[in-house]
């Protein structure tokens, strides 16, 4: 498991880290990006958050997708696209142009999320899963660990050609997804008895691990792609990631422009390094509390809890003055929003056999993400109409407190 882990975690980490420095790095063109398409605060939400609609629209017919060409391929072909789309997305001239290419990022990189998950049920164990995920979700903050300092400074220092700052971001952000794409097609294998990597014995055992793993939960529902939709424990299960969703984007689109409204003397690369201790920090809270739940064998409070401590956080962040202060409430929040997701996405397999629980990730995925158009949306209109994010943020904390109950009343039969 330690050579399988080594194989497969860290180069699909790196795509991850990849998709969302594509995927966020619009909160920190906005420092340059708002002024030259003259965006106002309901427009840059907006164009945050139209990315979902078209992730949402595509991200079931993605999946099927997926499982009729195999992962490697077409996860490779998602890379690709994505990177295309991200690279044309840095010579927009209009803030409709802006919106189009964001919905076609969307509809590119629908499906990757839990094409990945999906992929990762076929080579790890019940009992590996959450911290697997957990390894492989660090991802999202450390992609604002990494892209805080490096698309400040890009956009700072990179003026070639005479394209701005943040054009140029853009553009060497979104190469790599073309690079990581053609990656992915030469250097993963769809299943373990495929793996030249290991001997024909390490086939053998994992192949019977895995099998064996799936006969001891007698009680995993086998449905089809239109009940495990409608099935009610899934869209509940969607319900509570729209909340999440909401909350979590909301707070990490703006954060960029929250910290730049400490002071106004801080330059665009200073609050990049000030952006990156929140993110530092939810990195090592997310992997040991998902260990935990690995340890414990228990998931529904594990992924109530960290909702709980956002919420609490955000309620309060908004009403301190103290930087100091504001940036560990910040920190709590995050950390509270990473921690929720490995546990939560380990959740369908306690109802659901395998290949329908990865079904059921892409419409709890799909519709759960249409929040991450809602929570950058809600935060623009209400700075627009007020001029301050605090009434935004305390909008969200009650939304995190919501999907906090929604999450702990949940009942699934659990195995430890």
């Amino acid at each position: 498991m330690r050579k399988v882990t080594w194989r497969i975690v860290p180069f699909t980490f790196m795509l991850y880290v990849i998709s969302y420095l594509d995927r966020a790095n619009i909160g920190y063109a906005a420092l340059q990006m708002n002024h030259e398409l003259a965006l106002g605060a309901e427009a840059f939400g907006f164009a945050s958050g139209i990315f979902f609609i078209g992730y949402f629209l595509f991200e079931v017919p993605s999946n099927v997708m997926l499982a009729r060409y195999g992962a490697r391929v077409w996860i490779a072909r998602i890379l690709i696209s994505w990177g295309i789309v991200s690279v044309l997305t840095a010579f927009v001239q209009t803030a409709e142009q802006l919106y189009v290419l964001r919905f076609l990022l969307g509809v590119a990189e629908a499906g990757f999320f839990p094409g990945i998950i999906v992929y990762l049920t076929h080579w790890f164990r019940a009992k590996e899963q959450a911290t697997t995920i957990a390894l492989f979700t660090a991802a999202i903050p450390v992609s604002y660990l990494m892209g805080a300092p490096l698309s400040t400074w890009m956009m700072d220092n990179i003026n070639w050609l005479g394209l701005s700052g943040w054009r140029w971001m853009i553009i060497l952000e979104g190469g790599p997804a073309i690079l990581g794409g053609i990656a992915t097609f030469l250097f993963l294998v769809d299943r373990p008895e495929q793996a030249e990597w290991l001997d024909a014995r390490e086939k053998a055992w994992l192949v019977q691990e895995l099998e064996t793993d799936r006969k001891a939960r007698p009680n995993a529902r086998h449905l089809s792609t239109l009940r495990t939709m409608l099935n009610p424990k899934v869209l509940f299960l969607s319900l509570i990631y729209f909340v999440y969703q909401t909350g979590s984007l909301g707070i990490g689109y703006w954060m960029p422009q929250i910290i730049k409204g400490f002071s106004g003397s801080l330059s665009n690369t200073e609050v990049g390094l000030i952006a990156m201790v929140p993110y530092a920090l939810a990195t090592v809270g997310m992997i040991a509390w998902s260990r935990n739940s690995d340890r414990t064998g228990e998931r529904r409070l594990h992924s109530a809890l960290p909702l709980l401590l956002a919420g609490a956080a955000l309620a309060v962040v908004g009403a301190v003055e103290a930087p100091w202060l504001a940036m560990a409430l910040i920190s709590a929040a995050l950390t509270g929003l990473y921690a929720f997701k490995a546990p939560f996405w380990a959740l369908p397999s306690l109802f659901l056999s395998r290949s329908t629980a990865a079904m059921s990730i892409a419409v709890i995925n799909s519709i759960g993400n249409l929040g991450g158009f809602a929570g950058p949306y809600v935060i623009g209109l209400v700075k627009g109409s007020t001029g301050s994010a605090t009434a935004g943020l305390i909008f969200l904390s009650g939304l995190l407190v919501v999907s906090f109950l929604m999450t702990a009343l949940m009942r699934f039969e659990e195995r430890a």
